[in-house]
């Protein structure tokens, strides 16, 4: 873990793009990043399932299996741990960490905290070089209740969470109040209507993710793609040659 653990640093944040194949991570990897994490939304779509509802345990594994062993740390976003035993989510960690995997995202959906807090314990003790990045919900699925917000990542970090993670935060000076709270590395979603990689640098934030943002742009631009084709229009944006897709996609590239 610790090489994972040492990118994370406060004003010098860890960049994580998210990919959702093992293509998609190839690339990024050959664009110099040197951690890639999973779009938990982009292995449900790809498969027709529901994000965030625990039906893509073994997809998500799946993709770990093919993407641990990549020339980059992997960091897979596991939901919930697709149990509410903490046992079992401790046994997923352990089969993540077996293939290759650096870290895992674990969120709260606003579930009890006490549920939570034992499964971060769980996969500390079944996987202890797992990095656990623990996630709440109280801004993304809640209304931003600040002292619940606190409340969850004291327990979290307790619980031995070596990061917290906030999504829909996007609200400068609290997140300068959620840097000076907590003890383990602070990690924010990235939106293109929140605060910019440095001003979340200059913050103190030691991770900003991507999330599903990539997965969603690179569907927009195949519906852009698609319709101005078929309207005589000339396309724009980069598009890679075959011959590249082929290469990021070939089982084993850049295996090291």
């Amino acid at each position: 873990m610790s090489e994972f653990a040492d990118l994370h640093r406060a004003g010098d944040p860890l960049f994580l793009p998210n990919a959702w194949d093992h293509a998609s991570a190839t690339a990024l990897a050959e664009r110099g990043f040197r951690a890639i994490g999973t779009t938990s939304l982009g292995v449900a779509a790809a498969a027709g399932l529901p994000d965030g509802a625990s039906a893509t345990r073994a997809e998500t594994l799946g993709l770990a299996v093919s993407l641990g062993s990549g020339a980059y740390l992997l960091s897979v976003d596991a939901e919930g741990g697709f149990s509410e035993g903490p046992d079992l989510v401790g046994e997923f960690a352990r089969e993540l960490a077996a293939v290759g995997a650096v870290g895992i995202n674990l969120e709260d959906a606003l579930g009890p905290v006490e549920r939570h807090a034992a499964k971060i314990a769980a996969v500390k003790s079944a996987a202890p070089g797992l990095f656990v990045n623990a996630r709440t919900d109280t801004y993304w699925l809640g209304d931003g209740d600040e002292r619940d917000t606190l409340r969850r990542l004291d327990a979290y970090q307790q619980a031995g969470a070596d990061g917290v993670f906030v999504p829909g935060l996007a609200d400068l000076d609290t997140i300068a109040t959620l840097v000076r709270h907590v003890s383990v590395p602070l990690n924010i979603l990235y939106t293109p209507t929140g605060p910019t990689v440095p001003q979340l640098a200059d913050l103190g934030v030691c991770r900003v993710s991507l999330g599903s943002l990539l997965y969603r742009r690179a569907l927009g631009a195949a519906l852009e793609t698609a319709t101005d084709v078929r309207a005589g229009r000339v396309t724009q944006g980069g598009t890679p040659s075959y011959e590249e897709v082929e290469s990021w996609s070939r089982a084993g590239s850049d295996r090291g």
